[in-house]
């Protein structure tokens, strides 16, 4: 089943993401890598995800000190969680906005691709 994120509320995506990553954890196997999102718009703000030890991890508000933080609008976020966005063409244009590790993001964007929302 794929999800209208268009129609949700993040708070809600959140929950959704870390439903799947921890349902189906064979991706995040081995995986030990944290990231926030500083996420622009309606019902935009900072979130955090943290992976180890074969479990993920999510969390509304300032997660503190992270591998990679993103800068994004929340249209954007959404169209990266259908496999709809292109990560590196975002940060050539300006659109995405990354501190920390480059690899992380990119790491970031094919473990999405692995999961259907």
């Amino acid at each position: 089943m794929t999800l209208n994120f268009d129609e949700m509320k993040m708070a809600t995506i959140w929950d959704e993401i870390n439903s799947k990553l921890n349902g189906e954890p064979g991706p995040i196997e081995g995986m030990n890598t944290s990231y926030s999102f500083d996420l622009s718009g309606d019902d935009g703000g900072l979130f955090g995800l943290s992976i180890a030890d074969g479990k993920a991890e999510t969390l509304t508000g300032d997660p503190g000190e992270v591998d990679c933080a993103l800068s994004m609008s929340v249209k954007d976020f959404k169209k990266l969680l259908a496999g709809n966005l292109n990560s590196t063409a975002s940060y050539m244009l300006g659109k995405l906005k990354i501190k920390g590790s480059l690899g992380h993001a990119l790491k970031l964007e094919s473990l999405l691709k692995k999961y259907t929302f």
